[in-house]
């Protein structure tokens, strides 16, 4: 659990202290007050990831320099600081600690839950690679480093396509290390979908109370043989200076009762679809590692029914730590503490 969280010069926030309780707890408030940037330091603190960015100078409040997230987590007194000049900084215990993957073996794990979620199912296939991802980086450290390591490669192969002199051996070589890294990346997410397709079949029929059967296909951006695919794309890539096989080009098919989900589901069936999604994440997360992760729900709750409402409620797990941003309480049940935005000012 995360017990206290601490910011300064986080988004909206100069200087912000809170302390959570084991079971968790509401954050309310109306829009634009910061509820969201809440939950989205307790993600930078846990995971050094933001669901809001992929750049962490976008989270610095205006006109400051950097940014800095402390709080206790899991027992352990954890800091990340942020500047344009010196990048990211990471302590534990007030220990200096150099590699983000040595402060991610020490952490613990999160389910973000978001509004936006709902590009899981309508959104472009980038969204669903960035899902497969997050839950694999918090399930293995070593896919994190095939990870890293093949957009590296990824990008460095990219620029030589686009070079107009050719770059055949220097090519070749950013070739193999892509197979590597790639290969690895193929075998791993066609694993996760294996594993969360029943997952997220039982949420999807926990949270909307009627028999709808999830389908997860994993479609390999790779073909059945990734250098046999580079191979047969040689030509094209060089005319159009990009790499054309691999895993950034990975899709998940979703359906629902074997119906494409974005075409034929309603959007109440979509949003507890992406909902389902999140709750196979977790049980996932759970099951393979022997940890609870912590439920950040942000702003969910208001384009759902009551009855599906209350469902998804049922549905996270009772002794996981929840914390939950929405406009109002009046639908909830007790037995959270809540924090009002309107007294953190």
């Amino acid at each position: 659990m995360v017990s206290s969280l601490r910011l300064m010069n986080f988004r909206c926030f100069r200087e912000l202290a809170l302390e959570f309780p084991e079971s968790g707890a509401v954050i309310v408030g109306d829009n634009a007050q910061g509820k969201t940037s809440i939950l989205e330091a307790v993600c930078i603190l846990v995971r050094l990831h933001s669901p809001r960015s992929t750049r962490m100078g976008r989270m610095v409040q205006v006109e400051q320099a950097g940014f800095g997230v402390a709080g206790e987590c899991w027992g352990l007194e954890r800091q990340v600081q942020y500047s344009a000049r010196q990048g990211v900084a990471m302590k534990s215990e007030d220990e200096a600690i150099a590699k983000q993957g040595d402060y991610l073996r020490e952490g613990g794990l999160v389910v973000w839950m978001g509004n936006d979620d709902l590009e899981l199912v309508r959104g472009s296939g980038k969204v669903r690679r960035r899902y497969l991802d997050f839950l694999g980086c918090q399930l293995d450290a070593e896919y994190r480093d095939h990870l890293n390591r093949y957009n590296r490669v990824l990008k460095a192969r990219n620029l030589l396509l686009k070079d107009r002199s050719p770059r055949t051996a220097e090519i070749a070589a950013y070739t193999e290390l892509l197979i590597v890294h790639g290969d690895f990346l193929t075998k791993a997410r066609s694993e996760l979908v294996v594993m969360l397709e029943p997952a997220a079949s039982n949420a999807q029929c926990a949270v909307s109370s009627c028999d709808e059967r999830v389908g997860i296909e994993y479609v390999s951006g790779s073909g059945d043989d990734f250098k046999t695919s580079l191979e047969m794309t040689a030509e094209r890539e060089q005319r159009m200076g990009q790499t054309l096989a691999g895993p950034h080009r990975d899709e998940l098919r979703l359906s629902i009762n074997g119906m494409a989900a974005a075409d034929f589901a309603s959007e109440g069936q979509q949003r507890t679809m992406a909902l389902a999604l999140k709750l196979a994440q977790g049980e996932l997360l759970h099951q393979k590692t022997g940890r609870m992760p912590i439920y950040l729900l942000d702003d969910i709750f208001g384009e759902l029914d009551p009855s599906r409402r209350n469902a998804l409620m049922k549905a996270l797990p009772t002794t996981a730590q929840k914390l939950i941003t929405t406009t109002n309480v009046g639908w909830m049940e007790d037995g959270f503490a809540v924090i009002e935005m309107s007294d953190l000012k």
